[in-house]
């Protein structure tokens, strides 16, 4: 039997390998449109590849995800994140788990997974073909499936796996929407926020460890550390935001503001409190040497006083509660105007994609047309930054695979 795989990414080459494994009489090719391939791997985390996240709860784990949480718990079922780390780790990869829980090989580099899936596509004796764009689908009435390239080429196939990751456009859908099934629209998820000129871009480089971050008018809030960037605000408190709140955002032609509150959980009354009985009991001392928030870098706290309208070389005695006020304010509801965004390093996610009530998650098999199977970001799947979404690849890849495989 003859498995097309469309796409050579993560999703793509872990179908690959378990619809070869699922029968040794399966001839398999990728076909990948550019001359790379798993490109977003070997860029991931920094270059090291954050393969997976240490939540070994199936429930919880689901949670991570804006969209797809529903349909991800019956397929975390059959593949997941103890699964993942057990299939690197019996081929030599060993992960380990950071603070945050995010999971990477020990050796740092993200070559070492891309390698491993290479070598191990080569043992299946995986075909690969590069530079080759798939534009349609096209069932056949007995049996299997035509495959159109960009340059006119056909190519038979008795199934397919379509693991071609998110498009940016809603056009980059229209291939399957032609099959009958039905498309999320695509945005952008995980994104930073751009604040155009404004003064605090020239603290760039400072981080804070806790702090929330809201979308004014909305729901949507997170907690989590905060990076200030030339260009604005990021941090995974920011890329969180970004996320969830991703169609909201875009609606908003991301011009919104968002607040921030440097203190994290710290309610207005517990903040006045504190500074009203740091002034009564250090009348003598320098606001500037006498602050309380040290996670708030020196650099930081200038800025904020300034903001505040504060002058920090003042003793305690001489700053008014107006001031104190507006401190509380500015530590609290500090507001910010975003226009723009700005994709987070070269990781691009993608909100949209294939509706998942148009496939069988048990087998990942389409419900409009038999013999065709997804995996990937093509998928209206997607998760927050942490290892998330690759862990929906294995987890697709793994499904499809095994399913498309089989006599």
């Amino acid at each position: 039997m003859k498995i097309a795989v469309i796409g050579g990414g993560a999703a793509g080459f872990f179908a690959a390998i378990h619809a070869a494994q699922a029968n040794t009489d399966n001839e398999v090719i990728i076909y990948e449109k550019t001359s790379k391939l798993l490109s977003k791997v070997l860029v991931s985390g920094g270059g090291r590849c954050n393969v997976t996240h240490a939540c070994f709860e199936n429930n919880r784990l689901a949670g991570f995800y804006p969209r797809g949480e529903r349909h991800l718990k019956s397929a975390f079922s059959r593949f997941t994140t103890t699964d993942t780390v057990q299939w690197f780790q019996q081929r030599g990869v060993k992960l380990k788990t950071e603070e945050d829980g995010r999971m990477f090989p020990v050796t740092d580099t993200s070559s070492t997974i891309a390698d491993c899936l290479l070598n191990e596509a080569s043992q299946l004796g995986i075909n690969i073909v590069l530079n080759t764009d798939i534009k349609a689908i096209v069932p056949e009435l007995s049996n299997g499936f035509v495959l159109e390239t960009s340059k006119g080429e056909k190519i038979h196939a008795d199934r397919v796996i379509v693991t071609t990751g998110g498009y940016a456009k809603p056009e980059g859908f229209d291939w399957l929407k032609r099959l009958g099934h039905h498309i999320s629209s695509p945005v952008p998820s995980l994104f930073t926020f751009n604040l155009p000129d404004h003064p605090i871009t020239s603290l760039m480089g400072i981080s804070v460890q806790s702090v929330k971050v809201k979308i004014q008018d909305t729901k949507y809030e997170f907690s989590g550390p905060l990076l200030i960037t030339h260009w604005g605000l990021s941090g995974p408190a920011v890329l969180k935001l970004s996320s969830y709140a991703a169609r909201e955002l875009a609606d908003l032609n991301y011009e919104f503001n968002c607040v921030i509150n440097w203190l994290n959980d710290k309610k207005e009354d517990m903040v006045r409190n504190e500074l009203m009985n740091l002034k009564a009991a250090n009348p003598a001392k320098h606001m500037r040497n006498l602050f309380p928030y040290h996670q708030l870098s020196k650099r930081l706290q200038d800025y904020l006083f300034e903001k505040a309208g504060v002058d920090a070389d003042k003793n305690w005695a001489d700053i008014s509660k107006a001031e104190v006020n507006a401190l509380v304010d500015v530590l609290l509801y500090d507001t910010y105007s975003a226009k723009g965004k700005t994709t987070f390093k070269d990781e691009f996610v993608t909100c949209g994609g294939l509706l998942l009530d148009d496939v069988h998650m048990k087998n990942m098999e389409s419900k409009k047309v038999k013999g065709l199977f997804f995996a990937g970001e093509v998928l209206d799947i997607d998760g927050i930054t942490g290892g998330f979404n690759f862990q929906a690849a294995w987890t697709t890849g793994y499904i499809a695979g095994i399913n498309a495989g089989k006599p």
